[in-house]
């Protein structure tokens, strides 16, 4: 197995409502999951290939709860990276040199029937944690845009975050709203729905953790 560690931050959007139940254990709002997402990598590695910079996207789909797999996906790769990075980047996220379901990439690659080529195109990608903003753009494939969720009385921004000890994913992540959509192999739209944004620290064992395991 390779060894692999990176830190980064991530964007993801999906059908869900605001408090997006599948981090609870519990079924989608909708019956069924759709989803796009970005991640932006700041440090790490794969073996000896550097991936600081690095940035991938995903289109993903399951006609019903995630565990119950038949689920589809598209992964993007910027075309800024470099060959090797190309193929290190790919390998994470289908879960490949990853302890088994150690890591959110190596758990939906059990729930995938169709896995579609890899695109490797300009990512534009805005990811602000601690101000629940981001933005992410494949043209012709994504687009979306989140920000914080507002106090329907007031306006004011709303923070709310999920702390999850044991997760496969992240540690802590802000909840905002987002709308945009996918096209192209996996097409659909979604409007004022879950945004997650979270700083990520992941190697092929899992989550890195910064604090105390509760």
């Amino acid at each position: 197995m390779t060894s692999w560690e990176f830190q980064g931050r991530e964007l993801i959007h999906c059908n869900c409502s605001w408090a997006c139940p599948c981090q609870f254990n519990a079924l989608p709002s909708d019956g069924y999951c759709q989803a796009v997402g970005g991640f932006a990598i700041d440090s790490g590695h794969y073996g000896d290939v550097s991936l600081a910079g690095t940035k991938a996207a995903v289109v993903l789909k399951w006609p019903g709860p995630i565990h119950e797999g038949k689920g589809a996906c598209q992964a993007i790769v910027d075309s800024g990276a470099s060959p090797e990075q190309r193929e290190a980047l790919l390998k994470i996220l289908t879960g490949q040199d990853t302890d088994p379901f150690a890591t959110v990439f190596a758990v939906f690659a059990t729930t995938f029937e169709k896995v579609f080529d890899p695109i490797f195109a300009p990512i534009e990608l805005e990811v602000d944690v601690d101000g629940r903003r981001g933005r992410l753009k494949v043209a012709g494939v994504i687009e979306t845009r989140a920000q914080p969720i507002r106090n329907p009385v007031t306006g004011e921004e709303h923070r709310v975050r999920i702390d999850l000890p044991r997760g496969f994913e992240y540690e802590i992540a802000e909840i905002g709203s987002a709308s945009g959509g996918a096209r192209g192999n996996l097409e659909f739209d979604m409007r004022d729905t879950y945004a997650q944004l979270a700083r990520l620290h992941l190697s092929n064992h899992g989550v890195v953790r910064h604090r105390p395991a509760a």
